[in-house]
C-alpha cells in the first residue's frame, strides 16, 4: 500500500517539525505533500529548507483548509489518502502506523478516523474529538467526490462524515494520542473563541440540525483491530466478522 499524505498549513513554522519528522519516517508514506495557505511566518521555506523530500504548494493568500486542501489534491499520486494537521502535539509514530496497517488489512473499511482521545472532556461531550478529527485515512476519490461541493473552510471534516453516510461507506475510528493547538492558544481568547464560535455555526448551517444530530449520536464505530501480520502487536483487538 502506497500512501499520500496531505497537510495544510497556515503559520505553523513553531509547530510543523514534530509532524513532519513522524510522518516522512512513516511506512506506507510514499509522498507528502504540505499546502502552505498563504503564511506570513516563513512556514514554506522552513519546510523546504528541512525536508527536501516533502512537496510544498505555496498559495498566495490565506484561503482557508478546505480550499488548501482541495488545491493539494491535484498533486496527489496515491489512491489512499492521510490527511494530517500541522499542529498536532504528542504524536505518536507507533499509532499511525497501527492505523495505516489497519486500514491496509482491514477491507471491509472505506476510511478511519484517529480519535484524539486526550481531548478535554467538553471536547469529547460533543464528540468532536472524532466527528472533527483532522486526522483520517481514506481513499483519495472519495475525498474527491466531497470536494465537488462549494464548502467554507470548517466544514470539511463533517462534510466528509455526511458523504460517508449517505454512500453507506464503512467509518471507523482508533485511538489516537495527539491532540491538535486549539485556537485560543494560536489567537488569544477573544479572537480564538470567535474562530472557534465561528466554526460551529459554518458547520451547523451546512450539514442542517437533524443531520447534525445523528452524527453525534450514530456515526462511526471503534475500529476492533489485531494485526494479521503480526498477531502480538497492539493495540490487541480483533477483526474477524467485526463489520456488518
Amino acid at each position: 500500500m502506497n500512501v499520500s499524505c496531505l497537510i495544510p498549513c497556515y503559520n505553523e513554522r513553531e509547530r510543523i517539525a514534530k509532524v513532519l519528522d513522524i510522518v516522512v519516517s512513516t511506512k506506507y508514506v510514499q509522498q507528502v505533500i504540505c499546502v502552505d495557505d498563504g503564511s506570513t511566518d516563513g512556514t514554506a521555506d522552513y519546510i523546504e529548507a528541512n525536508w527536501p523530500t516533502v512537496e510544498v504548494i505555496r498559495l498566495l493568500r490565506n484561503h482557508g483548509k478546505t480550499k488548501a486542501i482541495k488545491q493539494g489534491l491535484q498533486y496527489v499520486d496515491y489512491a489512499t489518502l492521510l490527511m494530517m494537521d500541522a499542529d498536532l502535539q504528542g504524536l505518536r509514530k507507533e499509532e499511525l502506523e497501527a492505523a495505516l496497517d489497519a486500514y491496509k488489512e482491514c477491507h471491509e473499511v472505506d476510511m478511519i478516523i484517529m480519535r484524539r482521545i486526550n481531548s478535554p472532556w467538553f471536547v469529547k461531550w460533543y464528540r468532536s474529538d472524532v466527528l472533527l478529527s483532522g486526522e483520517r485515512i481514506l481513499q483519495t476519490a472519495d475525498l474527491k467526490l466531497v470536494l465537488r461541493q462549494r464548502l467554507k473552510c470548517y466544514q470539511l471534516e463533517v462534510a466528509i462524515n455526511r458523504y460517508m453516510l449517505r454512500h453507506k461507506k464503512v467509518v471507523r475510528w482508533m485511538p489516537w494520542s495527539a491532540i491538535n493547538t486549539y485556537k485560543v492558544d494560536k489567537l488569544g481568547v477573544l479572537d480564538g473563541s470567535r474562530k472557534e464560535f465561528n466554526m460551529y455555526i459554518d458547520i451547523v448551517n451546512y450539514v442542517g440540525f437533524s443531520h447534525m444530530c445523528l452524527q453525534l449520536a450514530s456515526f462511526t464505530k471503534k475500529l476492533h483491530y489485531k494485526s494479521v501480520s503480526n498477531p502480538t502487536k497492539e493495540p490487541q483487538l480483533y477483526l474477524k466478522h467485526y463489520f456488518n
